[in-house]
């Protein structure tokens, strides 16, 4: 990175903006584009073809060579085919460089190569890739070249969804019409649209690429499958915002000056809890260019590391015992005459717009809880939440000091007569400003937070897309916001029907407030007397997808058919239990050809030492007391490993992917902990120049 970067003039220097567009296209072509961005509808064939022309154009003339469909399959991460401008050469010789309407549109992946949960088989091969005119193409730039990527919906043949981004986008839609009866009902009909205000914070760990090169565990699952606690964690708080190091500096400065040339609106960037542990934080933005751009914040962030002599991870729990990694998913509702409905102004008492808004929100989170948990679940995901470094299990709503007392003046009293405000910031010291604060605090325990004109979404996993959690968030509020403008809308007396049904929302569904501890036993407690589900895994949380409830709500609005949801259900399981077979075998490998060998070499030294001392008379009780707990270590580690690849056969031959799911969850993740603690017990005695993958120490104190 040069040392004067100008921000202004790289920001966006790569991607196909609307200025760019503005400037290449006629006029009534960039009107058209402009139109259907706002207000929907499709782009003619005519404009689409001065639009691929223009595109082509631009990309060339930086450096891009091919272009790609860049799409999200429901493996999580993205995907992509790159085709080059080259066509027939010309007569002359020269080589003709074209780009079609048609190659913009659309493309032709194999959808039965990627996960389809049965939507497609092995022989039915066609699915289709679609322009989404609505995020804008950029250009990439790594080991292939230049590459412009045009982000795309990915669907069968048949129309069924088999990505992330349509059901986003169907979702956005969703949510914007009933967004926009609410807006109407309380005078706002200027606005024309109402659209998802997102911003993903995205923790990581970076370590030496020489030492991730050295650890199976790592190469193949993406978390250390095994790892002693070194003598020093986390445990003195001096990672957490501390002075970030020169080499990873370096990396920061790099990773911001790609996002910025990609568009990405890189914010804050600081130093996480855990040693090893960083964070990068971006602005707000429309949801559907939001979930694109974290999928790209996880690719640059791995091309980058590379270049620095790094490796980005972004598992859930790469560490065990070191705090794990999340994406805080900061979630808001604006319109385009500049209203954030998760505004309370001033006195949230009397902001009745905003005080129904959230009574929806209560109602939507309650109402489906299990569906908000299982939108964040993952197979990493299972090994953070519920530990005292992430949210609960149980989904929660935290309000605040300020907002829980205005619920509870609408429940006990029928109405709301003041706000509680929060007061001056006197630090004591002269010289420093006295402030007004925050109407209320903030809590880290809680999934779903109110934090000023925002909730924040903190259960997602680190590693996963937020197309997912953003879809499931936009469906069961639109669902919310629809039940309430069907009574509103045919009020005979608004304002009585307004604050019976906001009272009614507050009452009814009061139990999923909670601004207590979330890591306490107390709560988990009494989360089950007010009947909240405790969903603690990934496989316990997939059938809440296809509830009678469930379908109901996607069908109503055109998310998912139940086909759909069928197949996701069937995916889901399919990667749970690949992720642990692979988690599984590799632990048999290691343990196999590399800990025990250890092991037994590092006896072979010792009993050498001990028959020497023995032969010369000299005292060999402390080798002897090492032998015999290296050996009682290598016997528990043996037994632990049949053990795992008994019950790992075992699984393997269930046919029933539900069935061998859950098996899994019960009987090999056991398995593959009890090998682990041996393991690790073991590499506390043998000596380090035998132990044969770098530490703990090693990896996170090493950058």
């Amino acid at each position: 990175m040069g040392e004067n970067i100008n921000i202004e003039k790289i920001f966006g220097s790569k991607v196909f903006t609307l200025d760019k567009m503005k400037e290449r296209l006629p006029k009534e072509v960039f009107e058209e584009v402009l139109k259907v961005n706002q207000e929907g509808g499709e782009l003619s064939f005519e404009s689409a073809e001065k639009i691929a022309t223009a595109m082509k154009e631009w990309a060339v003339e930086n450096g891009a060579t091919h272009y790609t469909h860049w799409f999200q399959p429901l493996t999580g991460i993205t995907a992509e085919k790159h085709d080059s401008f080259v066509t027939h050469p010309k007569s002359d010789g020269k080589m003709l460089l074209k780009f079609s309407a048609k190659e913009l549109i659309k493309g032709e992946p194999d959808a039965s190569s990627f996960p389809s949960g049965g939507l497609r088989s092995t022989f039915e091969a066609r699915g289709y890739t679609v322009w989404d005119t609505t995020s804008p193409a950029f250009i990439k730039e790594g080991g292939c070249g230049s590459i412009l990527c045009i982000p795309t919906a990915f669907c069968s043949y048949t129309g069924e969804a088999l990505d992330k981004k349509t059901p986003l986008l169907r979702s956005l839609e969703a949510i914007n019409e009933q967004s926009l009866r609410i807006v109407k009902l309380f005078g706002n009909t200027e606005a024309k649209k109402v659209s998802v205000s997102v911003g993903a914070e995205q923790e990581y760990f970076l370590i030496d690429r020489k030492n991730y090169l050295k650890r199976d565990d790592l190469i193949f699952t993406g978390r250390t499958l095994f790892g002693a606690q070194p003598p020093k964690g986390q445990e003195m708080d001096d990672h957490y915002f501390g002075v970030i190091r020169e080499r990873v500096g370096a990396f920061m400065a790099d990773l911001n000056e790609e996002l910025w040339k990609l568009g990405v609106t890189a914010k804050t960037q600081h130093n996480e809890v855990a040693p090893a542990q960083h964070e990068l934080a971006p602005i707000y933005e429309e949801a559907n260019i939001a979930t694109d751009h974290n999928q790209i914040v996880m690719e640059t962030m791995k091309r980058v590391a590379f270049q620095h002599g790094l490796t980005c991870l972004l598992h859930e729990k790469p560490f065990a015992k070191v705090n794990g990694s999340g994406k805080h998913n900061n979630w808001s509702l604006v319109t385009d005459n500049g209203v954030n409905l998760l505004d309370p102004g001033d006195n949230p008492n009397d902001n009745f717009q905003f005080l129904l808004v959230l009574s929806c929100i209560i109602k939507a989170v309650d109402t489906h809880a299990d569906l908000l948990r299982q939108s964040a679940s993952d197979v990493g995901n299972d090994l953070r939440l519920g530990a005292a470094e992430a949210p609960p299990a149980i989904m929660s709503i935290f309000l605040g000091d300020q907002l829980d007392d205005v619920v509870r003046q609408l429940v006990e009293k029928g109405e709301a007569s003041r706000s509680i405000d929060g007061g001056m910031l006197q630090t004591g010291v002269s010289t420093l400003i006295d402030f007004e604060k925050d109407g209320t605090d903030r809590n880290r325990t809680s999934p779903f937070a109110f934090t000023g004109n925002k909730f924040e979404f903190r259960s997602v996993g680190s590693s996963d897309s937020i197309g997912s959690p953003n879809t499931i968030l936009n469906a069961i509020v639109a669902e919310a916001f629809c039940e309430a403008a069907d009574i509103l809308e045919n009020a005979d007396d608004f304002e009585t029907e307004l604050h019976n049904l906001i009272k009614d929302n507050m009452a009814k569904h009061q139990r999923i407030i909670f601004n207590g501890d979330g890591y306490s036993e107390a709560w988990v407690k009494e989360a089950a007397r007010r009947g909240l589900p405790n969903i603690k895994t990934m496989v316990d949380a997939v059938e809440t997808l296809t509830t009678d409830k469930a379908v109901k709500l996607f069908e109503k609005f055109k998310i998912f058919t139940k086909s759909e949801l069928e197949s996701r259900q069937e995916i889901l399981y399919e990667s749970y239990v690949k992720s642990i077979n692979i988690e599984a075998n590799t632990m048999i490998d290691m343990v196999s050809r590399k800990f025990l060998p250890a092991g037994i070499k590092y006896s072979k030294e010792l009993a050498l030492t001990v028959n020497a001392l023995d032969d010369a008379g000299v005292d060999n009780s402390v080798q002897l007391g090492i032998l015999e707990k290296v050996s009682k270590k290598l016997s528990e580690m043996n037994k632990a490993l049949e053990n795992l690849i008994s019950k790992h056969d075992k699984a393997l031959e269930i046919t029933d992917v539900k069935e061998k799911a859950v098996y899994i969850k019960d009987n090999v993740v056991e398995a593959m902990d009890n090998l682990r603690k041996p393991t690790d017990e073991l590499e506390l005695i043998v000596d380090k120049a035998l132990w044969p993958v770098p530490t703990y120490g090693d990896m996170l104190f090493e950058v």
